[in-house]
């Protein structure tokens, strides 16, 4: 009887080093506990960005053009982009455009990256959205719940040039089953 309570206090005893250990192990991150598991390889899932038909590739067009980083009202082309709602004193074209190849944005560490990542150069700004978006909180994601999933990327649902969406009315109440004909 006493060699076998001996045994369940050591098994007992490792398990709580155990635990220690694992916890001292992620004392140095901050938010351990709010990362959601990410294997090195896996990426984030996303449909293509919603393009307006006809700009996309940018090169085409600004190829041979000089980048004028002058904030000014758009005469030409792209007219129907307004910044507003979105840092519109603060922000210009070329903040989140790459200047040399603007097929590409640029993130402000300078790397370039595609379209498809947008998502971090939303996530600059807007940190806890993000977080929340990576965690399936924020935003709209579609796929199996233990396979891989598709992530909608922030531009499906907001204009990066206008973000904040557009108050809307809501619709009359339904019909009651008595006036129903």
């Amino acid at each position: 009887m006493k060699n076998r309570s001996t045994r369940i206090g050591i098994l007992f005893a490792m398990v709580v080093v155990l635990v220690l250990v694992a916890v001292v192990g992620h004392a140095g991150r901050r938010e351990f506990w709010l990362t959601p598991p990410k294997s090195e390889t896996e990426d984030y899932m996303v449909p293509p960005p919603p393009f307006t038909e006809g700009i996309f590739p940018c090169s085409e067009c600004h190829a041979e053009m000089a980048p004028n980083p002058k904030r000014r009202v758009l005469e030409d082309e792209h007219t129907d982009i307004e910044l507003k709602n979105h840092a519109e004193h603060e922000r210009w074209c070329l903040d989140c455009h790459d200047r040399e190849n603007r097929d590409k944005l640029r993130l402000v560490s300078g790397e370039r990256i595609e379209f498809t990542e947008s998502y971090r150069l939303c996530g600059q700004c807007h940190g806890d959205k993000f977080r929340d978006w990576r965690m399936g909180i924020h935003g709209k994601r579609t796929g199996k719940w233990n396979g891989r999933k598709e992530y909608l990327l922030c531009a499906h649902c907001h204009n990066p040039h206008n973000p904040r969406y557009k108050p809307i009315s809501p619709k009359a109440p339904p019909e009651r089953p008595e006036n129903i004909q």
